[in-house]
């Protein structure tokens, strides 16, 4: 297996499992369809983006001589995720999609919050310089936008298929849930190290 294959794979694999960001790309897909939710790729692509970049640049050298950086970043996602449940939760069903909370900016924030693109940096992009690293990036993007409309319809279907019982309330209910879960887990995982 060469070094993109095993590159490929595991982003893809990080990619394709439930988080904070494809919760809210599904919970998208199932409100607006595919179509409308589209411009929400902006906002996972810059949030990784920027985070990955970082995490990689500036994190990662300040994380070597205070490891207490990386515990207080973590502790920040796992804040930001609360709250966005607790939103979601709150304006569960309003007519206003800007007040439910699944809008590019949250989108861009709980991806630049989210505990995977510390994966992404430190466990499968290479350890190479910031120009080397640019053609992973590239891949990487592609497989962002592919893995991110396979969500929203998923989550497109879902809304399709539940003859009414998956209302704009229950979905983001229920991605209130989730991103709690997800939060709950990160905190324990953080405090425990």
């Amino acid at each position: 297996m060469s070094d993109w294959t095993a590159f490929i794979l595991a982003v893809l694999g990080l990619l394709a499992t439930p988080g904070p960001t494809n919760t809210l790309m599904a919970a998208s897909g199932a409100q607006r369809g595919v179509r409308n939710s589209l411009h929400l790729l902006v906002g996972e692509l810059g949030g990784y983006a920027i985070a990955i970049t970082v995490w990689i640049e500036i994190v990662g050298a300040v994380a070597a001589k205070e490891p207490i950086v990386a515990v207080v970043a973590k502790l920040v996602a796992v804040a930001f995720l609360y709250w966005s449940a607790w939103k979601l939760w709150r304006n569960a069903g309003h007519a206003d999609f800007g007040q439910r909370g699944i809008t590019l900016g949250r989108v861009f924030v709980t991806t630049l919050l989210n505990p995977k693109a510390l994966v992404f940096a430190f466990a499968i992009f290479p350890t190479v310089g910031f120009v080397e690293r640019l053609p992973y990036d590239g891949v990487f993007a592609l497989l962002v936008v592919m893995t991110a409309v396979g969500w929203m319809m998923l989550g497109s279907l879902a809304q399709r298929g539940s003859a009414g019982l998956l209302t704009s309330a229950r979905v983001e209910q229920l991605t209130a849930v989730a991103l709690v879960v997800f939060a709950t887990v990160l905190a324990v995982q953080t405090l425990s190290q």
